[in-house]
């Protein structure tokens, strides 16, 4: 059975409202005063009841119950004789006590509430949790209030059946790159089921799918694998290339046997002109490229133009 505490807990969706400062205030200045008259009047000194305290009573209690403030951002639900009567505020407004009776208080601030689905299964028969956060406002307070026992709670409710039924229409790829759609798509099925009761979706944010631990080792495992294929790929396509340069290069020296040893000598001199290289040619490579004669010849001339230098300076 339940308790007392429960019985009086407001319903959830409905928003508690407190004591109103401004009644409590007048109630006490309206026994305050009938207190000063009747003491004024020696009524408490001649032993007769003090009619003007009994009678400020009244007053002091319409004042209690009867003014209402609302705030900018809410609207009260007033019933009359368990009627709907209107809708009051924002602002300060007066109701009869006893046969009004207010039993909610409407909030048209945008609310947020986080939902999640835990362990769905994709369309591949991939459990995965995601959580979301719902960005929704009441737009109609009436339908709130009088349409549905509990908006709040139906709200969640709502917004996580259609997110299961959306992860269960999809493949784990296509929920992992596809946010934004399954947010547009969220919004416009919670919106659908939500506007009857006067309350509409702002936006849905996917915050975080989770996948299993090995599922997720596996996806690892297969995008080091794919970057790994691509890489290999690449170098082959670059091998080729290079493989096509060289038979063109084949091709251009075929005929053209002058210019193969100038390219010869041209890759010799390129690595004697570093400091302290060391290249050794094999003698049929001299030989096909005609290096000895030229090495000679290039021998003779400076021993030749040593020789003159140190003749010269003999006359001298």
């Amino acid at each position: 059975m339940a308790t007392l505490k429960e019985l009086l807990k407001p319903k959830a969706g409905v928003e508690a409202k407190q004591a109103n400062p401004v009644s409590g205030t007048l109630f006490l200045v309206v026994l305050a005063t009938g207190l000063a008259a009747s003491w004024a009047t020696d009524q408490w000194r001649r032993d007769t009841v003090p009619w003007w305290f009994l009678g400020s009573f009244l007053p002091a209690i319409y004042f209690l119950f009867a003014l209402k403030i609302a705030q900018q951002w809410e609207k009260a639900i007033v019933l009359r004789f368990g009627k709907f009567h209107r809708l009051a505020g924002p602002g300060m407004f007066w109701m009869i006590p006893i046969v009004d009776s207010i039993p909610a208080w409407i909030d048209h601030r945008v609310m947020v509430t986080s939902f999640s689905a835990e362990k769905t299964l994709t369309k591949d028969t991939v459990p995965i949790n995601v959580d979301a956060v719902l960005f929704w406002l009441v737009w109609d307070a009436q339908k709130a209030a009088l349409e549905v026992e509990n908006y709040r709670e139906a709200i969640t409710w709502s917004a996580q059946t259609a997110l299961r039924d959306i992860i269960g229409s999809m493949i784990l790829a296509d929920i992992l790159v596809g946010r934004q759609k399954i947010d547009a798509d969220l919004q416009q099925i919670i919106d659908q089921r939500t506007t009857p009761w006067g309350i509409t979706v702002q936006s849905v944010e996917i915050r975080d799918i989770v996948i299993p631990e090995a599922l997720e080792d596996a996806m690892s495992r297969q995008a080091q694998a794919e970057r790994e294929r691509q890489a290999r790929i690449i170098l082959g396509t670059a091998e080729t290339e290079v493989a096509l340069s060289f038979a063109q290069a084949a091709k251009a020296y075929e005929n053209n046997p002058t210019a193969l040893q100038l390219r010869a000598m041209n890759i010799l001199y390129e690595g004697l002109k570093e400091k302290g290289a060391l290249v050794v040619v094999p003698s049929t490579a001299v030989e096909t490229m005609g290096l000895g004669a030229v090495t000679g010849l290039t021998s003779l001339s400076h021993i030749t133009g040593v020789a003159q230098a140190k003749k010269a300076e003999g006359e001298g």
